[in-house]
């Protein structure tokens, strides 16, 4: 439980530093990354859905086995971005400065399901028998 616990604790404090000041960026990224932003709502819509995940990852880091179901479902939030990013920039349609932001998330992806193959080892030696272990 404890590398659960550790994991998601790492991957919720690097979310809402990454995240949270996105809110206050958008002239920035319009700036530096061209084309601007002809749809904010995606933009912030992005921020919102990527923090409500962030909190998702501080209830698993709270109980790992209780909600080691959902840790299935975090593995594939990070592949979402982890994945599209480096595809994108090989099409040309992305920029490469998001790409250590994208294997970061790669590298949360294997750790989550480490997680949870580890959670669920724990679970099975607790339940197990003492003559059994």
């Amino acid at each position: 439980m404890t590398f659960a616990r550790r994991v998601f604790t790492v991957a919720w404090i690097y979310g809402f530093v990454a995240l949270l000041p996105m809110y206050f960026m958008e002239d920035w990224y319009m700036d530096r990354l061209p084309p601007a932003l002809t749809h904010p709502e995606f933009y912030y819509g992005f921020i919102g859905v990527a923090l409500a995940w962030q909190v998702l990852f501080v209830l698993i880091a709270r109980e790992p086995e209780r909600l080691r179901p959902a840790m299935l479902a975090a593995v594939l939030e990070k592949l979402g971005w982890g994945i599209a990013v480096p595809v994108l920039v090989l099409q040309g349609r992305a920029q490469s400065f998001f790409i250590p932001a994208a294997v970061i998330d790669l590298a949360l992806a294997v750790l989550f399901v480490m997680a949870w193959r580890r959670v669920g080892q724990d679970a099975s030696a607790a339940k197990s028998p003492p003559s059994a272990r």
